[in-house]
């Protein structure tokens, strides 16, 4: 039986084949104004995902959803808007506290 690569204790990725997800200090944090929590290590991908949000963006054209889906910074279906700044790619962005994270609308908009 092959090694399971990916798996997910409530809703946490644990175990990735080329990420490390190191589970350090709880943290929160805000998406759409609400509070969360995640942990010093991870991406803010990956404490989206570990808090049930399945959706970061929507394409501009079609309107269609977009999640986490490589992981390594390689496609743009994570972009969202994160401290005011559009186009943040948050599979390799760190979570920091006290970060504000917010879904993006087709292509992010510079303040």
């Amino acid at each position: 039986m092959p090694k399971k690569t990916f798996s997910r204790n409530q809703n946490r990725i644990t175990e990735h084949p080329i990420l490390e997800f190191e589970r350090k200090k709880r943290i929160r944090f805000f998406f759409q104004g609400r509070p969360l929590y995640g942990y010093e290590g991870e991406t803010i991908a990956a404490a989206l995902v570990a808090n049930g949000i399945r959706v970061f963006r929507h394409t501009e054209k079609l309107n269609r959803p977009r999640g986490f889906f490589c992981a390594v910074g390689k496609c743009s279906s994570c972009l969202m808007q994160v401290d005011g700044q559009p186009n943040t790619m948050v599979c390799i962005e760190p979570l920091r506290p006290g970060v504000r994270v917010e879904p993006q609308q087709g292509r992010g908009k510079l303040p």
